[in-house]
């Protein structure tokens, strides 16, 4: 068996599209709207840790090393609401972290500066000073939040780019890799650790590989970036705007981005129907992202 030139090059054009798509929306945004890098890698840091390490050892265990909640959750809905709420769950409780640590970080910063009140015989006038200091900090708070909006959308790519990276690319390397050892002849021997059904099923899964599916791995992928920096953004207005409800909301928006993929994996729905979802979706967010970003960069212009 061999795969196809047109299937292979697709996958490789599909793999790089996303590999490049967050670099390269970054590199464009990054005067406009002032962008930072240490945002970025605290979106990377988070879904590092809490979707890579916490949730996929809260898989191990409820799916696979408990007997109990394995036997449970291998009922198509039970799947679906847990691994919808689960993905939602780890993910925003990190997202949250993250924010809160960069809101006071830029307020900090902000606040650092703030000059000492002296009183009229040149000595520090303790009262007012802390009046002026608990002023200046407020001010210096929105003054800070205001400069570093771009930070939602620096945190977004961050956050998306690791998981298009890690749950993406990385894994259509892998299937890229297989594919060429196939039509070289040398699947079979390559792998030496893998037991023979496991090699089978990569057989069978690279015979069934079509251009199509190159493109609705495009697709899936830059909607899930998509969805990471719409997130990120809310995340960020609601933390900054100290609104208590800013968590739950965004698990529960999570949970239900993820409620279509969950539905496939339960074979409850068909590929197709859940990439149409995931574009339309996607199509949207963009759409309002846009909007708000061009009036943010519209607005600073006309402080200037």
């Amino acid at each position: 068996m061999v795969v196809a030139p047109l299937t292979l090059a697709s996958l490789v054009l599909a793999t790089l599209v996303i590999a490049a798509l967050p670099f390269l929306i970054y590199r464009q945004l990054r005067l406009p709207l002032a962008l930072k890098p240490r945002d970025a890698i605290a979106g990377i840091a988070v879904f590092a840790l809490f979707a890579m390490v916490i949730e996929r050892a809260l898989h191990d265990y409820l799916l696979r090393g408990n007997e109990t909640t394995a036997a449970f959750l291998s009922h198509p809905l039970a799947f679906v609401v847990y691994g919808a709420l689960a993905a939602g769950i780890c993910e925003e409780v990190g997202r949250f972290i993250g924010m809160r640590f960069l809101i006071r970080r830029a307020t900090a910063k902000a606040a650092s500066g703030t000059p000492r009140v002296a009183a009229a015989d040149g000595r520090p006038d303790a009262k007012a000073d802390l009046k002026i200091r608990a002023s200046a900090k407020t001010n210096a708070r929105t003054a800070a939040l205001r400069a570093d909006d771009g930070a939602a959308l620096s945190y977004g790519l961050g956050h998306g780019g690791a998981e298009a990276w890690m749950v993406g690319v990385l894994v259509q390397f892998q299937w890229i890799l297989f594919a060429i050892l196939e039509n070289r002849g040398q699947l079979s021997g390559s792998p030496g650790d893998l037991p023979g059904e496991a090699v089978m099923r990569i057989h069978l899964i690279l015979a069934s590989l079509t251009p199509q599916m190159a493109g609705v791995f495009a697709i899936e992928r830059a909607a899930a970036l998509v969805f990471q920096v719409g997130l990120s953004v809310l995340m960020w207005r609601g933390v900054r705007a100290g609104w208590r409800g800013i968590l739950p909301l965004a698990i529960v928006l999570h949970a239900l981005i993820d409620v279509p993929a969950a539905m496939f994996q339960a074979r409850l729905v068909p590929l197709a129907v859940v990439d149409m979802v995931y574009a339309v979706v996607a199509v949207i967010v963009v759409g309002v992202l846009v909007r708000k970003y061009r009036r943010l960069e519209a607005g600073e212009a006309r402080e200037h």
